[in-house]
């Protein structure tokens, strides 16, 4: 039904908060500044709760808005990850907002309204609606890169990424608009039994895919389209650079998993090639790069284009099992982002960014208790039992293997040891290590309790992870298409 507000509820919670949360804040003095940011915690948690009790465990999607919205099970469990991780960003970055002077209500709106995007790009069954979805994250991104307007580097950043950014948004709205004019509709179940149906133009239908793969492969930071992630992620401020590489990653898998999935589902023989060298290139240039690093931030942005590399291996197999060994790797790394950037959070104070990696030297002696959080963070990026990232990369690689690319797997691997060579590099620098600062680390309780039980969860779900793979397979077979 068109007027059937309920699959689109938790936006509808998202966007009063975001609107409350302005209007409330303009009356606010500096020293009641947390009311804002209680607000926007107190949104998060009402759409999380939204979104499970509107949850159809039936399996059937709901599409709505003349079949420009879909609420199908995929679209709940990663607005759920969604809500989460970005409370978990607000939780981690309080202090550090507050001692550079970012602890204020522009910043959790445009948060929230870069949310809001991600939530309609999720559940978009419309060009249309995805494109409206990006470009509304995307324009917050922007701002947030660019919140410290006095330094240098943040607004460098912030231009590149609008730069390059921008030409990417027109690589999609190109390519769709080819889609759309060899299959004359808009809607992505259409447009993929239009594609399946004899008689479309396939000239324009591989343009316009050539043009929708690079888009996808820019806001993943594939390589050769990822020269964008190393100097955003450096640039800027480390709570947004926290939050840039968490929650719009399940907005990035939504829209690879919409086009390339749904609507282009007909071309996969096509797109697997072009999927191929994206994947190849991503793992080894990310992984053989973030080795040359000494910014820790930096270091992190090259494991990020290497280990999208493995979220599209995953892909690469076209079929439920494939997909939902991606959509488990993303949620494995996201909660090890959350995890790793958290650490940085936690170790900073006020003029000291600890974001090198000499400012992890002898951490075990500091605190013994966060040595062994980061050394998780560590195993789970590098893959190493038991921690989640084993499981992750494990699926991935078995999902390439059952496709037939037993040798993109063996890639896979031998880039996986190349890089758990940086990975352990800092378990060195933490136990083995002399302290370069013997500064005790001064944390909130909350962001305390929070970052510990984010890295117990990596060993958690290192050792039974079968709850969240059945929940990544579940999803995938409830859906729409796949």
């Amino acid at each position: 039904m068109p007027n059937n507000f309920m699959p689109v509820l938790p936006e509808i919670v998202v966007l009063v908060g975001a609107c409350i949360v302005l209007l409330v804040d303009a009356w606010l003095d500096d020293e009641r500044r947390h009311v804002g940011y209680w607000l926007t915690q107190f949104t998060l948690l009402v759409a999380a709760c939204v979104t499970i009790a509107t949850m159809d465990k039936s399996l059937v999607s709901t599409h709505v808005f003349y079949n420009m919205v879909v609420d199908d099970l995929v679209a709940d469990v990663l607005r759920f990850f969604s809500f989460v991780a970005v409370s978990l960003v607000l939780f981690y970055s309080r202090s550090y907002l507050t001692l550079r002077g970012l602890f204020r209500g522009e910043t959790c709106v445009l948060i929230l309204f870069s949310l809001l995007g991600m939530q309609i790009l999720i559940t978009a069954n419309s060009f249309l609606t995805l494109y409206l979805g990006l470009e509304l994250m995307s324009l917050c991104l922007y701002a947030l890169v660019a919140m410290q307007r006095d330094q240098p580097a943040p607004a460098e950043a912030a231009m590149k990424y609008f730069v390059l950014g921008a030409l990417a948004s027109g690589f999609l709205l190109y390519g769709m608009s080819m889609i759309y004019g060899a299959t004359g509709t808009l809607e992505i179940d259409k447009v993929a039994q239009a594609m399946l149906a004899s008689g479309e133009n396939k000239t324009l239908l591989l343009f316009g895919l050539v043009f929708v793969v690079s888009a996808i492969a820019f806001k993943l930071g594939a390589v050769p389209y990822h020269m964008w992630v190393p100097d955003v992620y450096q640039g800027a401020p480390t709570a947004m650079t926290l939050f840039i590489g968490t929650a719009p990653e399940f907005a990035a898998f939504a829209m690879m998993l919409r086009l390339l999935a749904g609507a282009l589902i007909g071309a996969e023989t096509n797109w697997q090639g072009m999927l191929i060298v994206l994947c190849v290139l991503s793992v080894s240039l990310g992984h053989i790069v973030a080795i040359a690093q000494t910014n820790l931030k930096r270091m992190l942005a090259y494991s990020t284009i290497a280990n999208m590399g493995y979220v599209l291996m995953g892909f690469l197999a076209a079929d439920v099992n494939g997909y939902s060994a991606a959509m488990f790797y993303m949620v494995a790394y996201v909660l090890t982002s959350l995890a790793s950037f958290g650490m940085i959070l936690l170790l900073s104070r006020n003029g000291f960014e600890a974001d090198l990696l000499e400012d992890l030297k002898g951490l075990n002696a500091r605190s013994p208790w966060w040595a062994f959080v980061m050394l998780l963070v560590m195993f789970s990026l590098a893959g190493i039992p038991p921690t989640i990232g084993f499981y992750a990369k494990l699926l991935v690689l078995q999902a390439a293997v059952k496709a037939g690319f037993v040798w993109l797997a063996v890639v896979g691997v031998v880039a996986a040891l190349i890089g758990a060579f940086y990975y352990l590099r800092i378990v060195k620098l933490m136990y083995f290590d002399e302290p370069s600062d013997t500064s005790p680390i001064d944390a909130r309780g909350d962001q305390r309790v929070l970052l510990s039980a984010n890295g117990l969860a990596l060993l958690f779900f290192g050792i039974l992870p079968q709850p969240l793979m059945g929940l990544c397979a579940v999803a995938l077979v409830g859906s729409q298409y796949y």
